[in-house]
């Protein structure tokens, strides 16, 4: 396997504040990681530079081949290959749940109409929301707009997909639904995948590999079943002892 994405060195200011220091890290193509850690730890920053929402100030980071912080760079094919998923859906509230699936492969992928519905119609399929297609996003609960939002990015045909806290802003009973989703991209697709989340039993059941970062750092990169059962370090077994463990 080779790696799809590549973090050499790679360290991150905002002003005096150093957010990630020295990440050296490697993602295969296909892998499902996991980010954890506490808050203010780095993972969403290092998620967003992936797809060069945040910039890095030293290292180099390189995503399918594409050195992200040069300025050579096309950020927006960049991006059209490194689908996200926020914590807030970002749908675009005056558009139909299909024409938010369609707009982007219409306007970026110029996909035909007849194929770019089709594939819309295959994708709320896939979310279980074939019903939600005329409604318009506030008609939806946060869960069905969060699976809509993936459904979205899944409709780019993406190489990696990116979650950042993808439930975390959803009510309990809506969780379940949308880590189904997820849960279901991970083991049925190619695709790349690296989520930030606080989900331990979502982690443990889907990640190939955990990443617990803290202070800015990766503090570990494991195996998740390895990780899960013997973390090295005192600070991954005081958050795993805090998070639920069920």
């Amino acid at each position: 396997m080779s790696a799809i994405i590549k973090f050499k060195d790679v360290d991150k200011y905002y002003g005096d504040f150093h957010a990630l220091h020295d990440i050296n890290l490697e993602i295969d193509a296909g892998e499902t990681v996991v980010l954890i850690g506490p808050s203010g730890s780095g993972k969403s920053t290092l998620l967003r530079t992936i797809n060069g929402l945040e910039t890095i100030q030293k290292g180099s980071l390189v995503v399918d081949g594409a050195d992200v912080s040069s300025s050579q760079t096309n950020l927006n094919q960049l991006r059209t290959d490194v689908g996200m998923v926020f914590q807030h859906f970002n749908l675009y509230n005056n558009k139909t749940i299909l024409e938010n699936i369609m707009l982007a492969p219409r306007l970026v992928l110029k996909r035909k109409p007849e194929e770019n519905e089709k594939i819309a119609q295959q994708l709320l399929k896939r979310v279980d929301l074939s019903d939600q297609a005329p409604k318009y996003p506030a008609q939806l609960s946060g869960g069905q707009q969060q699976r809509i939002a993936i459904a979205r990015s899944l409709a780019m045909d993406p190489k990696v997909l990116l979650f950042d806290e993808p439930t975390s802003a959803l009510d309990p009973e809506m969780v379940g639904s949308v880590l189904s989703v997820m849960r279901d991209i991970a083991k049925n697709s190619d695709m790349t995948m690296l989520v930030v989340t606080h989900e331990m039993e979502f982690a443990q059941a889907v990640a190939d590999r955990v990443i617990f970062m803290a202070d800015g750092r990766i503090m570990e990169d494991e195996h998740t079943d390895t990780f899960f059962a013997h973390p090295k370090s005192e600070r991954a077994r005081k958050f795993l002892s805090q998070v639920e463990h069920h």
